[in-house]
């Protein structure tokens, strides 16, 4: 009978304590509950090398963990969080190079530059550079590992942001 008791009163406070004050979520998101709305501009692509679809897929991967992580509702512009930026770099280099001065590796390297504001905390606002890479081998042409490299390296990246701006771990 103690140990029934002890474990209702157990939830209850935990229940209380994790929900009740709005600015948890279980991914560790840490949101100001007076924040409904979320504002994420198109990210250009300002490298010196383009890739045609990269603007397009890091932009909607960044909108994709917000909509799936946080209760924030994505808006057009003006949200009470608000992204903004470019994509500064993209570029490849060998790495690991072997005896026979070749590269066994190759490495695809993106970097964006981040605007974060929030309208409820301006102390969290910030304006960084974030950068990921991939390797690949030489032994592979780029154009058949590209897609699957920039999915992971956008992955990557918006875990960054993601975190700097709403985790604040």
């Amino acid at each position: 009978m103690k140990h029934r008791y002890f474990f209702l009163t157990l939830s209850f406070v935990l229940s209380t304590v994790l929900t009740g004050c709005g600015v948890y979520s279980f991914t560790g998101a840490s949101v100001p509950p007076e924040a409904k709305s979320v504002s994420i501009a198109m990210f250009p692509n300002k490298a010196e090398l383009v890739q045609p679809t990269l603007s397009q897929s890091f932009t909607e991967a960044l909108r994709e963990k917000f909509s799936s992580q946080t209760n924030l509702a994505l808006v057009p512009r003006n949200g009470d969080l608000h992204f903004e930026g470019e994509i500064t770099g993209y570029s490849t280099e060998p790495v690991a190079i072997t005896g026979q001065q070749q590269a066994a590796l190759i490495r695809l390297k993106i970097t964006v530059n981040v605007r974060y504001v929030n309208k409820f905390n301006p102390k969290d606002n910030f304006e960084t550079s974030f950068s990921r890479y991939e390797d690949y081998s030489s032994s592979q042409n780029l154009a058949s590992v590209e897609l699957d490299l920039i999915s992971k390296i956008n992955e990557a990246l918006v875990d960054d942001i993601f975190n700097k701006s709403v985790v604040n771990w």
